[in-house]
C-alpha cells in the first residue's frame, strides 16, 4: 500500500471484482482542504483547530472523549444524530489498526486491557496483518480480529485475486460502525486502513500527530484523523500505543502493565505436536530464541553454543525456537554441538504455527532471546527473559517491567555469554521473589556459574 493503490478503478463495478475505492482517494483532503502547514491537519471537513476544540500548537484535544461516548439516562442525542453512550457500557465500538510487525503488534497488546480497565464493556476491535492474527486470538478481551494482507497484497496491486481479496477485507472491516478509530501504527497503509472503516454518528479518528524516536512515521496518518495526538518523542513503543489510546479515549493510566496472554496460558496444556511429552519436563526448559528479521541483530552461533553448555551443566535442557527453514537449520546446529556431551541436552522444535509457538514457550521456565517478536511474546507472558542487544535501542523496545524479571543486556559487536548468563540468574532470583514465582520450577538449578566457564 503506502503510496499504491490497490486497485487501479473507483469507478469500477462491485461485479467486475474491482473495487470501488482506491486508497489514494481516501487520505485526499476533501474540496476546500488545501494541506495545511505544520502539524495542522485538515480532513473530511473536519480539521485540528479550535472549532472542534483542538489546540492547534499540540494537536491534542481539548474536549474529553469519554463525554462523547456516555449514554446518560434519558439523555438527548447531541447535534447531528449522534447518540451519547455511556463510557464503559456495552456498545461501545472500538477499531484498533496496529497491522505489523509481531514486535510491533506485541507492544500494542496492553492498549486492549488498558481500554476494558477504563471501559467495561466495551467492543474492541483488531485490524492486524493474517500471519500475526493468531497472538491476538489469545487476547480474550478482543472482540473480532479483521485480518488483511497489505505485504502480499502489495506486490501485485492489480491482479484479480488482490482486486477480489481487498474488496472482501474492506466489506469485512465495514461490517461496523465504529465510535473510535485508533492508529496506533502511523504509516501510510494503517491511514487508508483508518480512512476505510466506517463511523458511528459522532465517532472519530484518532492518529498520531509526530514521528517518536526509532520509529517508522507518515504524515498521511494525520491527514485522515478527526484528532492527531502528540506523543514525546523519546518513548518506548509499548508507552507510545498506551498513551496514544488513554488521550484519545480521555482515560488515565494505570501504573501495571498487563498484557493480557499471561494470565491464562501458562498452565499445562494438551501436548499436541510437541516435541516432548511431559509438562513437568517443558517446565526445566530454557528456550532460545536466536531468529531475527535481520542479521545485524543475530547473537554469535558460537556465543548459543556456549550459553547452552553453562544451561546443561546448570541442570537445563535447552529448547530452541525458530521461524523458517534457515532459522531452524541454526537450531539444529546448535542442538547438535550440545548433544555431543550427552544425547537430550537440547531439543528442536517443529515449526509451529504463531499461537501454538506462544503456548508452547509459556510452559517453559523462560526464555534467551535477540531483539525480534518472539522474544517480546516473551516479555508479554511475563516470564524470566534476557533480551540481547547489538544495537542501543533497549529503551524503546527491551522489556519495560521493572520487576527484574526481563531485562536486556547492550554490547557492541555483542554481549558476551558471562552477560547473558549474569542477566539471566538476576532474572532467576527476581522471579522467585515475586509471588506468582517461576512456574514449574520452585527452585531452579543455575545459581552459580559451573566451574571452569571463562568469558565468550
Amino acid at each position: 500500500m503506502e503510496g499504491s493503490s490497490l486497485n487501479p478503478s473507483p469507478g469500477a463495478d462491485a461485479g467486475t471484482g474491482s473495487p470501488k475505492f482506491r486508497p489514494q482517494d481516501g487520505l485526499r483532503r476533501t474540496a476546500g482542504g488545501a494541506a495545511p502547514s505544520g502539524d495542522s491537519e485538515s480532513m473530511e471537513g473536519s480539521s485540528l483547530n479550535p472549532s472542534l476544540g483542538a489546540d492547534a500548537g499540540t494537536s491534542s484535544p481539548k474536549f474529553r472523549p469519554q463525554d462523547r461516548l456516555r449514554r446518560t439516562a434519558g439523555g438527548a442525542a447531541p447535534s447531528g444524530g449522534s447518540e451519547p453512550r455511556e463510557a464503559g457500557s456495552v456498545g461501545v465500538k472500538i477499531l484498533l489498526v496496529k497491522l505489523s510487525s509481531l514486535g510491533d503488534v506485541v507492544h500494542a497488546l496492553p492498549v486492549v486491557q488498558d481500554i476494558q480497565a477504563a471501559l467495561p464493556g466495551a467492543q474492541i476491535d483488531w485490524v492486524v496483518e493474517k500471519p500475526f492474527a493468531p497472538v491476538l486470538a489469545l487476547n480474550r478481551q478482543l472482540h473480532r480480529i479483521i485480518p488483511c494482507e497489505i505485504r502480499r497484497w502489495r506486490k501485485s496491486p492489480l491482479s484479480a485475486v488482490t482486486r477480489q481479496q481487498w474488496n472482501a477485507f474492506k466489506a469485512d472491516l465495514r461490517q461496523e460502525a465504529y465510535d473510535a478509530v485508533i492508529d496506533l501504527q502511523g504509516l501510510t497503509k494503517s491511514a487508508v486502513v483508518a480512512r476505510l472503516a466506517r463511523l458511528a454518528p459522532g465517532g472519530k479518528r484518532y492518529a498520531l500527530a509526530n514521528q517518536t524516536d526509532g520509529s517508522g512515521y507518515e504524515a498521511p496518518t494525520r491527514w485522515v484523523a478527526d484528532v492527531a495526538i502528540r506523543i514525546a518523542p523519546r518513548i518506548h513503543a509499548v508507552q507510545r500505543s498506551r498513551e496514544l489510546a488513554a488521550q484519545a479515549l480521555g482515560y488515565g493510566l494505570a501504573p501495571q502493565l498487563d498484557f493480557g496472554l499471561n494470565c491464562w496460558l501458562k498452565r499445562p496444556i494438551a501436548q499436541e505436536g510437541r516435541a516432548l511429552s511431559a509438562t513437568e519436563t517443558i517446565a526445566k526448559q530454557v528456550v532460545f530464541v536466536h531468529g531475527t528479521s535481520r542479521a545485524d541483530k543475530e547473537w554469535p552461533l558460537a556465543h548459543w553454543i556456549a550459553l547452552g553448555q553453562r544451561f546443561n551443566a546448570a541442570g537445563w535442557q535447552v529448547a530452541l525456537a525458530h521461524g523458517s527453514a534457515k532459522e531452524q537449520g541454526t537450531s539444529q546446529a546448535i542442538a547438535d554441538a550440545l548433544d555431543e556431551a550427552a544425547p537430550g541436552r537440547a531439543t528442536v522444535w517443529p515449526l509451529l504455527p504463531l499461537d501454538a509457538l506462544t503456548r508452547q514457550i509459556a510452559q517453559c521456565t523462560g526464555v534467551i532471546g535477540v531483539d525480534s517478536g518472539v522474544s517480546h511474546i516473551a516479555v508479554a507472558l511475563d516470564m524470566p527473559h534476557v533480551q540481547l542487544y547489538n544495537f542501543d535501542t533497549a529503551w524503546r523496545t527491551g522489556p519495560p517491567s521493572a520487576s527484574g524479571r526481563q531485562v536486556s543486556v547492550f554490547a557492541q559487536p555483542a554481549p558476551t555469554v558471562d552477560a547473558a548468563w549474569d542477566a539471566w540468574l538476576a532474572c532467576l532470583a527476581a522471579a522467585k521473589a515475586t509471588p506468582a514465582g517461576l512456574a514449574g520450577a520452585a527452585d531452579p538449578p543455575g545459581q552459580s556459574r559451573p566451574p571452569g566457564e571463562g568469558a565468550a
